[in-house]
């Protein structure tokens, strides 16, 4: 397995990690869209996921950059209440994918944290590289789809999309520790 180091997000670099988490969300809609797709091309200054979303998952929890060979290669945001764990944003660098930077990250946050027996996420209905990752590499069950019909505890308005090529839906993963 890679081995990777988790550090805490120095605010010298809050900048730097927003911007790298935003490639990672569009490099993964681009894959699965095409690059050609206006949606991103012509809208440059809209996210997958927005600057705001970041922001306040940096606020309200715990920080850390990804390093792999010394490099810095993604980030994670996770957020501890007692037994029970978000993970709120985890990426990866596309220049590094498919080579475990992922899990290896996933582990070690896994162990950062062993008081943790229940886990939690969510990912874009698209984000098919994502689904596989929780699912068959890091252990995660979908327990429910998040959509304009089903919004869970979310406001409906999250889930109002006037972009048929683009509509809004989320799987909600959860993964319980043995």
């Amino acid at each position: 397995m890679t081995e990777v180091k988790l550090i805490p997000l120095e605010s010298s670099d809050r900048e730097q990690f927003i911007k790298d988490n935003q490639e990672a969300f569009n490099y993964g809609a681009m894959v699965e869209f095409g690059l050609r797709d206006a949606h991103f091309e012509d809208k440059t200054d809209e996210q997958i996921i927005s600057r705001e979303t970041i922001e306040d998952c940096i606020a309200s929890g715990e920080a850390l950059r990804i390093i792999a060979d010394g490099k810095i290669v993604g980030g994670a945001v996770i957020k501890v209440s007692g037994t029970r764990g978000d993970l709120e944003l985890l990426f990866i660098k596309p220049e590094v994918h498919s080579i475990g930077i992922g899990y290896a990250a996933w582990c070690a946050i896994e162990k950062l944290h062993p008081e943790v027996t229940v886990w939690e996420t969510v990912t874009p209905y698209f984000e098919t590289r994502n689904i596989h990752f929780y699912v068959n590499r890091c252990g995660f069950h979908i327990v429910e789809y998040l959509n304009k019909h089903h919004p869970g505890d979310m406001p409906l308005e999250e889930f109002e999309c006037d972009d048929p090529q683009f509509p809004a839906g989320m799987f909600r993963f959860e993964k319980q520790m043995k």
